[in-house]
Order: structure tokens, then C-alpha cells, then sequence
């Protein structure tokens, strides 16, 4: 089985582009199946449902949905193994543009779209940095001056990323990315012994766990103060 990351901002077409991306690959009889973390409500998994793909949600609720996601990676493996997958597929929330939900030697793919602004691959973290592959979706929505310097801008962030352009809406470019899956992802032979690239936001105060009163007096833990 290959294992393969999805990332990215709310809202910038992940669940489009691999929705997309699936259908190249279930022509070639691959069995593919997602896992969709999101942190209060999501309807992405009925639209998985409707192209005819396995899938299962998972919700965070106070926790951070990539926080969950590396704490359920191996309850996930177990469920694509049951169902005899090809390849399993995650897609993560990325709402704090920090998080970093990339093993090493596991495909890692960031969603971003034209339309946040041509300075958002510089307020991006490690999900964007440490990305094998970078997709960028909306194109069709801007000028094709606005798609160099936003590509540019990427390229300056990841230089080692292969970048390209989906259209989320047509499929346009998702055959190329399918090819790309097949040829890049590695089959997971250990399990147990996975690997984080970069490590996760270190956060552990009073407020993580549940304090609501506001003021020094009150915060414990790891915090940090604005100078």
C-alpha cells in the first residue's frame, strides 16, 4: 500500500483536486481511499461519497485537526489495510498555515490557491516548505502575469517542489498529477517506525487546557510574550 499526504489552506480545492486526481487513477484499477480530517464540520466526505470513493471523516473538535491527524496515523493504516487499499490518501486542514503533517519518505503534497495573494507562500510554514509537491488551483481566475509571480513566489519558498497549476473545477492538470503519485509514492513497508519531518507547534499552556480568564496571572505552561 502507498501512503500519500494532502495539505493545505481552508478552501483552496483539496478535496477537488483529489477527487480529480482519483478518477485518473481508478481508470488504471488502482482502489483508492481518503481520509478526511477537518476540525468542526465538513460535507467534503459526502462529495466523496457521490465519485464513488471510500472514505472516512474525522473531526477534531477543540483539538488541532493535524494534531489529530499524526495521532491517528496508525489507527488510519489499520483501516486502509482492512479494506485492501492501493493507496490511502489523507487530507488535513492546515487552518493554522504552520502545521507540518509530512512523514519522511511519505508523498506530501500543499494545496494553495492564486486567489490568497501573491505574499502567502511566505506566510506559510513547513506545510509549504517541506512539500514534495506543490499544487496551485484557481488559475483560471486570474492573469497569467498573476499565475508567474504567485509560481515564482512558491519556487522561492521551495525550491526543490515540483509546482503545478489544477484546475479544480474542470480536472485540467489532475492527469499529469496522477502520473506523478504513481511514479513518486512509495510503498509503506514499516509502520511502526514513521517519522515526522519537521516537528509540530509546541503549545501546552493554561489556555491549551481549558483556562478562560485572561490575564499573566493565569497563563502556565509554554508561553510566549510579544516584545
Amino acid at each position: 500500500m502507498r501512503f500519500i499526504t494532502f495539505s493545505g489552506p481552508p478552501s483552496s480545492g483539496k478535496s477537488s483536486v483529489i477527487i480529480n486526481t482519483i478518477k485518473n487513477l481508478k481508470k488504471d484499477g488502482i482502489k483508492v481511499g481518503v481520509v478526511k480530517f477537518d476540525c468542526l464540520y465538513t460535507d467534503d466526505d459526502i462529495l466523496y461519497k457521490n465519485a464513488g470513493i471510500l472514505v472516512k471523516k474525522g473531526l477534531s473538535g477543540a483539538l488541532c485537526p493535524d494534531h489529530f491527524f499524526v495521532s491517528n496515523i496508525e489507527e488510519i493504516l489499520n483501516w486502509a489495510k482492512e479494506n485492501s487499499l492501493d493507496i490511502l490518501i489523507t487530507e488535513s486542514a492546515g487552518l493554522c498555515n504552520r502545521c507540518s503533517p509530512y512523514l519522511k519518505n511519505i508523498l506530501g503534497i500543499c494545496v494553495i490557491d492564486n486567489l490568497s495573494g501573491v505574499n502567502t507562500p511566505m506566510k506559510i510554514g513547513p506545510m509549504l516548505r517541506n512539500a514534495d509537491i506543490v499544487v496551485i488551483t484557481k488559475g483560471d481566475i486570474v492573469s497569467q502575469g498573476e499565475r508567474e509571480v504567485f509560481s515564482s513566489r512558491v519556487l522561492a519558498v521551495n525550491p526543490r517542489a515540483i509546482v503545478m497549476n489544477i484546475n479544480g473545477l474542470s480536472g485540467q492538470g489532475s492527469l499529469e498529477l496522477s502520473m506523478i503519485l504513481k511514479e513518486k509514492s512509495k510503498d509503506l513497508k514499516e509502520q511502526e517506525n514513521l517519522i515526522l519531518r519537521y516537528p509540530m507547534p509546541t503549545a501546552l499552556c493554561s489556555y491549551c487546557l481549558g483556562e478562560t480568564r485572561v490575564g499573566e496571572k493565569y497563563q502556565l505552561g509554554n508561553v510566549k510574550k510579544i516584545r
